[in-house]
């Protein structure tokens, strides 16, 4: 309860110290609210910059050269040759390999395929980096997707190993059935 009794007598100079304060005081709110206005505006610039997708300009295409470029030369026949005779060699190996049985859920809140399979190896050698393809159908047998997984492990000979809840992939949520066949394997 402040009467303001200390100004009676001081005519038209009483008060101008509220004044200047008050002034100093409205100017400093309103250039701490510019600068956060300007923080803010500089903050969402940036972020809708780096949100936004490259332009298919010239910096994503490869740059073409003045350089002429030489063609390789036509494979002679022996090269030609070699290559049916390789092909058929991966296909012999491929041969004693077989899933012998084979399971799948679901798994990460049943957006992914965990396979568990064992694969019986017949062979005289170890085989490594398996390579498996699933596919996955609908409960009426149709077609979903399909799903690769190259598996960096060892099969040592004449044996068999289990491969238990193995990540293949994520799956639709859709699929009922999966099918998991070997396609590729080197030897160790």
């Amino acid at each position: 309860m402040n009467a303001r009794f200390d100004r009676i007598g001081l005519g038209r100079f009483a008060g101008n110290g509220e004044r200047l304060a008050r002034a100093a005081t409205i100017a400093s709110v309103s250039f701490g609210r510019g600068l956060l206005w300007g923080l803010a505006a500089i903050i969402v610039g940036c972020s809708v910059w780096v949100l936004m997708p490259l332009s298919k300009g010239s910096s994503t295409e490869p740059a073409k050269s003045d350089v002429a470029t030489v063609e390789p030369a036509a494979p002679s026949d022996a090269a030609a040759a070699v290559a049916p005779i390789a092909q058929a060699w991966t296909a012999a190996q491929l041969d004693r390999l077989r899933i012998s049985s084979q399971t799948w859920r679901r798994g990460g809140l049943g957006s992914k395929a965990l396979v568990t399979f064992t694969l019986r190896n017949d062979n005289d050698y170890s085989v490594k980096d398996l390579e498996i393809v699933c596919a996955f159908a609908r409960r009426d047998g149709s077609h979903l997707t399909d799903r690769r997984r190259v598996l960096a492990d060892t099969v040592n000979m004449k044996s068999r190993k289990t491969f238990a809840r193995v990540a293949v992939g994520f799956v639709n949520v859709n699929a009922d059935q999966a099918s998991c066949s070997l396609i590729a394997a080197r030897r160790a």
